[in-house]
């Protein structure tokens, strides 16, 4: 007599993967749910979870309330894969009720497909299709968001982070669709293979040991620092002297930050620094993670003071934010608004800025004189 093992195995796959993701995700809930991207990061997990579960065999054919949560949460997990990558490697990131809208929308249709929509229902293909896609839409979405910020990041955790775990889970998931076209399965039947179940295991078990290996200040920022300490929150042991008062001199004397098309690449090429050198410098003596949020601090800087000048009075915004080194309007209103709880006009009226204002600009300038006089 046979014995089938496949279908044993793929249950024991898929349940011990389920009990890794849901240790992740109440790991992440009990030491950094304040933080942006550890919410997000829980809520992943947990839609993983749900996809592993949904991906078994025959589980979505069962039009019942439970299958129909699971189902849901599986619809959307992807797209909370693209929001987690970009509170990852985007410590400003800020949640907006368009993406939670769109959330509820895939999840619905996912919850949808489960409850009314029969295999033989004449939408059905159209509708697994789309399930099918819009995964490997958001995992794209996400491989470009890495990309397009990775050299701008100054953590040498979360680059490394950015490039093993979200480009292997983005590429992981485009891989399914490619298998499906090579071997001329449908999608659904490639999702609900033992094989399947292998990859998402090893991928889960390879996330959990990255995350074991780094500290939790590379994945997320600080919590507890004011606004006017961020900066020093994380000196270096020995900062070079010579590379800091270089770097001084570029800041504060040749204003470099007022190139508009600046680059760490460029700055580390003045300085004659190879440019982890120059990440590695900012990031542990200064305290910044972001190489644009860095410049932008000091742009910021020159525009208050030239907002506050009254021999500048009938100058433009526009005009203040282009010599700072901001390339367009937007950016500049969102930036100093963010750092100062005011918009540009506001803050050249002169009214008071909130309480819970930030002066981002103003400590890093100070940050960086304060670690020369160390």
């Amino acid at each position: 007599m046979h014995f089938d093992t496949a279908p044993t195995l793929n249950l024991l796959l898929r349940g011990g993967t389920v009990g890794v993701l849901l240790l992740i995700a109440a790991a992440l809930w009990r030491d950094r749910r304040v933080a942006v991207a550890a919410r997000f990061g829980t809520a992943f997990a947990i839609g993983v979870a749900a996809s592993t579960l949904a991906a078994m065999p025959g589980f979505a054919a069962v039009p019942d309330l439970w299958h129909a949560a699971i189902v849901a949460l599986a619809a959307g997990c992807m797209f909370v894969f693209w929001l987690f990558t970009r509170a990852l490697l985007d410590d400003d990131f800020k949640p907006r009720a368009w993406q939670l809208a769109v959330w509820a929308g895939l999840a619905g249709v996912g919850a949808l497909n489960c409850l009314v929509i029969a295999p033989q229902h004449p939408v059905a293909p159209a509708m697994g299709l789309f399930m099918g896609l819009m995964p490997v839409a958001w995992a794209l979405l996400a491989i470009a968001q890495s990309v397009a910020t990775w050299r701008e990041d100054l953590v040498e955790g979360r680059r490394q982070l950015r490039s093993l775990i979200v480009g292997a889970t983005a590429i992981y998931t485009v891989a399914q669709l490619l298998a499906a076209l090579i071997s001329g399965l449908d999608l659904k039947a490639v999702v609900e293979s033992p094989l399947n179940a292998a990859g998402t295991a090893g991928l889960t078990l390879f996330v959990a040991w990255r995350m074991l290996q780094l500290r939790t200040g590379d994945l997320f920022a600080p919590l507890t620092a004011a606004p006017e300490t961020m900066p020093t929150a994380a000196p270096a042991p020995a900062p070079d002297a010579r590379q800091l008062a270089t770097l001084n001199r570029l800041i504060t004397t040749e204003h470099v930050y007022r190139e508009p098309s600046l680059t760490i690449a460029a700055l580390a090429a003045r300085m004659g620094l190879p440019e982890h050198r120059l990440r590695k410098l900012i990031n542990q003596s200064l305290g910044h993670r972001n190489f644009n949020a860095f410049l932008n601090a000091h742009r910021i800087d020159d525009a208050k003071r030239a907002l506050r000048d009254t021999a500048l009075a009938d100058v433009p915004v526009l005009t203040i934010a282009m010599d700072a080194g901001f390339q367009s309007l937007g950016p500049f209103n969102r930036a100093f608004k963010a750092a100062t709880g005011l918009t540009p006009s506001e803050y050249r009226r002169g009214l008071p800025p909130p309480k819970v204002a930030g002066t981002l600009a103003r400590s890093s300038r100070a940050s960086l004189t304060q670690t020369l006089d160390v």
